[in-house]
């Protein structure tokens, strides 16, 4: 089943359930948001990748305007609700100034495996030492999902992307694993590294080789 919905393209990707805040200042997108405030319509944000929209976005509910400026532009809180697939994109909705499209929504799979989950935490725990991010893993709730911490694992908006394509929680954690399997070593050896570079030029303690 297919409906309109209007759109908000930008480069980055939004992922089911999390929370966005953004300055608005151009006029299409203040008429776009004026009209969720009095018509209660949602809107989407496909990212806009290799200079054109993509074919999936997050759809988005306007949360609240948290402040209007006297040049009409507003700083707005969102909370993106669900994924839709493009049909058929408009660059812009009948009397309208924003873009919109025809699209579809799409169902998600949230069942994760459990093997996996525990396999991706440890590596979190990993990276995320590594990184001086000790805070974020401690604040990881045990039942997290791969979208509650796509965007703390240095992927690339293409990759992220990648993220929102997969249609099931176990297809976002095996392309997770495979991510945090390839980073780490070389984040653990750039570690060494740094290490090697901080003691040169200090006094050493070492042990000579016995002949």
């Amino acid at each position: 089943m297919t409906r309109t919905l209007a759109l908000f393209p930008l480069n980055l990707v939004v992922y089911p359930g999390e929370k966005l805040n953004l300055h608005i200042f151009e006029p299409r997108y203040r008429q776009l948001v004026h009209d969720c405030v009095a018509e209660g319509i949602t809107f989407g944000i496909p990212p806009y990748l290799n200079n054109s929209v993509s074919t999936l976005g997050t759809e988005m509910r306007l949360v609240g305007v948290a402040k209007t400026y006297p040049s009409g532009e507003m700083d707005i809180k969102t909370q993106a609700v669900g994924v839709v697939r493009v049909e058929e994109f408009f660059r812009q909705l009948p009397d309208k100034l924003y873009a919109g499209a025809i699209v579809s929504d799409l169902p998600d799979d949230n069942t994760p495996d459990p093997d996996l989950h525990e396999r991706i935490r440890t590596l979190i725990q990993q990276l995320y030492e590594i990184l001086g991010l000790r805070r974020l893993f401690l604040d990881l709730p045990a039942t997290f999902r791969v979208y509650d911490i796509a965007h703390n694992l240095g992927l690339s908006t293409e990759q992220e992307y990648e993220l929102l394509e997969a249609a099931t929680e176990a297809e976002r954690q095996q392309r997770v694993f495979e991510h945090l399997l390839h980073i780490l070593p070389v984040l653990q050896e750039t570690e060494r590294l740094k290490e090697r570079v901080r003691l040169n030029g200090h006094f050493k303690n070492l042990t000579p080789p016995s002949f």
